[in-house]
């Protein structure tokens, strides 16, 4: 044979077995969460994604590649992140991001992915500026935003008599936000109440005493609260004991979550209106096979974190068997209207403003066997508590709608 034919033949070999070597690599996801800070939400978080990876690379992987996560600790600050961040796109050469808890966190993290031009799906940031105001075209949120969780409780707080209404919320853009949606939300559909009092605790910092007396000085009708974890706690506790609870009304976001009611046990507060997730009572398919396999892989209940874990993974690889590559602009294109499945169900981010229909569990807060519950719940479907397009486009720059 011809040496140079010879030759050749080597080299086409030599590319061809270094393009099968290329398909052999994993696909990298990069992801990042607050935990050591928040422990108690993030841990069944990351559980919750390693089982959704062990699944997909039992059933074959993705695109004939394994899936591999390397996983970083922002200890809740975003400059921590974003170091993070920094190192998985340049040194481990991620082909996606994710994660995130913390509100600012989320949006130092979705500056960096409109940056560098790196998929970022923001699995629990709630604050509307991630897909609104501060909105791009690289991130994607997963999990019901400030605006749509108000808009789900303030269809219930609206049906009570309570007219003065006070906040509690921490003082930061998740707190802010959260507040600025419910007053927006509340007022519109009841134009006679009136905001008597604001609190606006640091992060991690509430001193519950100085707060609720605060608040009982104005002499609300009501109060819409926003603390979690170790706030939460503390607000409780204080209010049961000065019987400001159940005195005063709450309705209070995602306290109905077992990160919560697990800590509260028999402080829990009666009729508290909650968004939360009652996972011993859903009987859907979804959640049956979800729950019965997590059980069986850590010998535990889940909690919230574990579902919103589990479909952030499923959104990815849902997004990558859609646009079959791991390239960026193809995912982005098809992440928008993309249908991905959770254990709630079926869930879409639609287009506009690259925000998920996942939804959320509106009900009040009992006792139960001596601990804390919710009953007279209902799942109320994220499609239904978003704005309208021309709303979206009043909020989101045109840039990010490209």
């Amino acid at each position: 044979m011809n040496k140079f034919v010879v030759a050749r033949f080597f080299l086409l070999a030599l590319a061809a077995s270094g393009a099968a070597l290329a398909q052999t690599k994993p696909i990298k996801i990069g992801e990042i969460n607050s935990y050591s800070s928040i422990p108690q939400f993030t841990v069944p978080y990351r559980q919750g994604w390693q089982l959704a990876v062990e699944e997909v690379n039992a059933a074959g992987g993705l695109l004939g590649r394994t899936v591999e996560v390397i996983s970083r600790d922002d200890s809740g600050k975003p400059e921590e992140a974003i170091r993070h961040a920094i190192e998985l796109t340049s040194s481990e050469q991620v082909d996606v991001l994710a994660g995130g808890y913390l509100s600012n966190v989320g949006l130092a993290l979705a500056d960096h992915a409109q940056k560098n031009k790196r998929l970022f799906l923001a699995s629990e940031p709630l604050t509307d500026a991630l897909v609104w105001d501060k909105g791009n075209r690289y991130t994607f949120r997963l999990r019901p935003s400030t605006y749509m969780q108000s808009a789900m409780l303030v269809e219930e707080a609206a049906k009570l008599p309570a007219k003065r209404w006070a906040t509690i919320a921490p003082n930061y853009e998740y707190g802010q936000s959260a507040v600025a949606t419910f007053r927006e939300q509340l007022k519109a559909r009841r134009p006679d109440v009136e905001f008597v009092a604001e609190q606006w605790p640091v992060l991690g910092k509430l001193d519950a005493g100085s707060t609720l007396q605060a608040i009982s000085q104005a002499k609300p009708d009501a109060i819409f609260n926003v603390t979690f974890g170790a706030d939460l706690a503390k607000l409780v506790r204080e209010g049961n004991q000065r019987n400001v609870f159940p005195r005063i009304p709450v309705v209070s976001l995602l306290s109905g979550e077992p990160e919560y009611l697990d800590v509260l046990k028999d402080e829990t507060p009666k009729d508290w209106i909650v968004t939360g997730y009652p996972w011993d009572q859903i009987d859907t398919r979804e959640h049956g096979a979800f729950a019965a396999n997590y059980y069986k892989r850590y010998n535990e209940s889940p909690k919230m974190g574990s579902v919103v874990g589990y479909s952030t993974m499923q959104a990815i690889f849902a997004a990558i068997r859609k646009a079959r590559s791991v390239d960026n602009e193809k995912l982005v294109a098809a992440m928008r209207g993309l249908q991905f499945n959770t254990p709630f169900g079926a869930s879409t981010f639609r287009a506009i403003d690259q925000q998920s229909t996942m939804g959320a569990y509106v009900g009040k807060l009992d006792q139960r066997a001596g601990k804390g519950t919710m009953v007279q719940w209902r799942y109320a479907d994220g499609k239904n508590y978003q704005p309208s397009d021309a709303y979206v486009k009043t909020r989101r720059p045109a840039a990010a709608m490209q």
